[in-house]
């Protein structure tokens, strides 16, 4: 009973021991973010990037996300790319990292990258009404307003008020040749933004 007694008080001071040091691990990881936010927003990037990187964990999904939008706001695009591909690999189902993600692909013109994360995105997340709108938008400047139209309408149809997915749904049917949908769609822009210059634009494009 004796022997009994003395493993069970050890194993109680073994686990006493491992939760102060998951504590102080914990505190330190709590101090390096908060300085790294501090640093950021400062303007000190290089020095966020540095406190966090001292106490690095590859297996740290909120490291890697964190190093990598200071290391994108770093202009270190590649670095960026990497923490946040490591970010996705952790959290495979997250959207935060492939929206992060998307910073240094689109700062470095990988615009065929761009579109295959929010593919994955929308695969995830099909009514998510940010991917679906930018994504629109890349589709948009390609000039392939036929992929561009659904990705729009998705938007409105989740926010029939919204401005920016009334707008460009306009022009997108602009584009088609639609003008009566246009045309309808910049009205409604102007109730939301009366006096909007894009909306007033488009309207003085339709005979």
């Amino acid at each position: 009973m004796e022997a009994l007694k003395t493993r069970f008080i050890i194993l109680l001071i073994g686990l006493a021991i491992g939760g102060a040091a998951i504590g102080q691990n914990h505190q330190v990881l709590i101090d390096a973010f908060s300085s790294s936010y501090a640093k950021e927003t400062a303007g000190d990037y290089k020095g966020g990037l540095d406190v966090l990187k001292s106490v690095y964990d590859k297996d740290h999904y909120e490291l890697n996300l964190r190093l990598g939008w200071l290391s994108y706001l770093a202009g270190m695009l590649d670095e960026s790319q990497s923490y946040y591909q490591r970010a996705v690999s952790l959290m495979p189902m997250g959207l935060e990292a492939r929206f992060g993600l998307i910073y240094p692909l689109s700062s470095m013109g990988n615009w065929t990258q761009v579109i295959r994360i929010y593919d994955e995105i929308l695969r995830i997340d099909p009514m998510n009404s940010i991917a679906n709108f930018r994504l629109g938008l890349v589709y948009y400047g390609r000039k392939d307003f036929l992929k561009a139209k659904p990705l729009f309408e998705k938007v409105v149809n989740l926010y029939p008020f919204d401005y920016d997915g009334l707008n460009m749904m306009a022009w997108t049917h602009l584009k088609l040749g639609n003008s009566r949908e246009a045309k309808i769609l910049f009205q409604k822009s102007l109730l939301n933004r009366p006096g909007d210059v894009s909306a007033l634009e488009g309207l003085s494009l339709i005979k």
